[in-house]
């Protein structure tokens, strides 16, 4: 097991390392997901079981958000991407916190228990949404806080809403669509569809009760997993310029005629008047290397830089695979490669 007791930075809060890293084999994750284990030493078998529903993820070094208050739906709707004002009690849905100039600065799983809105989002950049947030309320009856230190994630290959009495849950309806909304991607045999999650809030202290006996997997498994899916992943596959439509987000976080909000105006205009700069693609990796390219890496046709891998896993049976963001206009035929690898394209967003 490695530990990383402190990696905070001014932009990068603290961690404290989960419980669950004291498991046998467990391998703590890096970057974005330091604090909890990236493996526990048969990361291929921990897929299949998260994959069969056999197994758990721990995610508790993601940030958990609260909004409090009688006007916390209609609040958080006219802020952000999503319609929000009529959500019902233990419904799951997303919005995006979106800049200005509409590019995606932040995402939100959003579940409403009747009181209290939960929001759970990337733990890097949970302060700046707090603090952009809490710079929103003027003279409404809102409060918001962080609960990461009260709550941990847990991820679970489940697609049911938690019910009274149980822990609240944020069930993931990709690929949707949710709501008034638009499609970039297919409408009929998107592989995220095969993939039911959720994320259940449990008090930070019952983290090990709750998982007791149950397999565990590490996040390669859930990543992985994510990828097979094309489910993107704010701070994987976006960049300061990243706008949804580039990544098929429409589909389950932004609703077309809800409203003004910060962004709806990129989100309208490239909607309504042509297609966006770049789109998401699906990687299938030769996997022939000992060493497969990086997150970030560049992907090339011929001599020309098309775009650039976003997230890297390793498939239980598709083998290596990857998300990417390319130009728009790059030949979706065409086979790319990011050094020595080759990478064959599916479309996910349409040219």
């Amino acid at each position: 097991m490695t530990s990383t007791p402190d990696s905070s930075t001014p932009d990068r809060p603290a961690r404290v390392p989960s419980p669950l890293l004291g498991r046998p084999g467990a391998v703590e994750g890096s970057g974005a997901d330091a604090g909890v284990a990236a493996h526990y030493g048969d990361p291929h078998r921990e897929q299949r079981l998260l994959a069969e529903g056999l197994a758990v993820v721990d995610l508790s070094h993601l940030a958990v958000l609260t909004v409090t208050g009688p006007d916390r739906l209609s609040w958080l709707h006219s802020l952000t991407s999503q319609a929000l004002t009529n959500l019902a009690p233990r419904t799951s849905t997303e919005s995006l916190i979106l800049s200005p100039k509409g590019h995606i600065e932040h995402a939100l799983e959003v579940v409403d228990d009747g009181v209290t809105t939960w929001l759970v989002t990337e733990r890097d950049t949970a302060p700046a949404a707090q603090a952009w947030l809490e710079s929103m309320r003027f003279m409404l009856r809102v409060e918001v806080a962080d609960r990461t230190d009260d709550f941990a994630v847990v991820g679970e290959s489940v697609a049911r809403e938690g019910a009274e009495g149980e822990p609240i849950a944020w069930v993931d309806h990709w690929p949707g669509p949710i709501g008034d909304t638009a499609l970039y991607g297919p409408a009929e045999g998107h592989p995220g569809a095969n993939r039911p999650w959720r994320h259940v809030l449990v008090p930070r202290e019952e983290l090990v009760d709750y998982v007791g006996e149950q397999s565990l997997s590490g996040t390669w498994a859930a990543e992985a997993l994510r990828v097979a899916a094309w489910r993107p992943r704010v701070g994987a596959e976006t960049d300061h310029r990243t706008i949804a439509h580039e990544l098929d987000l429409l589909r389950t976080g932004v609703h077309l005629h809800k409203g003004c909000y910060r962004g709806q105006e990129t989100i309208a205009r490239v909607h309504n008047l042509g297609r966006p700069p770049r789109r998401l693609v699906f990687l299938h990796l030769d996997g022939s290397g000992h060493v497969l390219p990086e997150p970030g890496d560049e992907l090339r046709l011929g001599d020309k830089v098309v775009g650039r891998l976003t997230t890297v896993a390793r498939h239980y049976e598709d083998g290596p695979i990857a998300l990417a963001v390319v130009k728009r206009n790059t030949d979706p035929a065409a086979v790319l490669t990011s050094g020595p690898t080759s990478a064959a394209q599916t479309v996910v967003v349409a040219p």
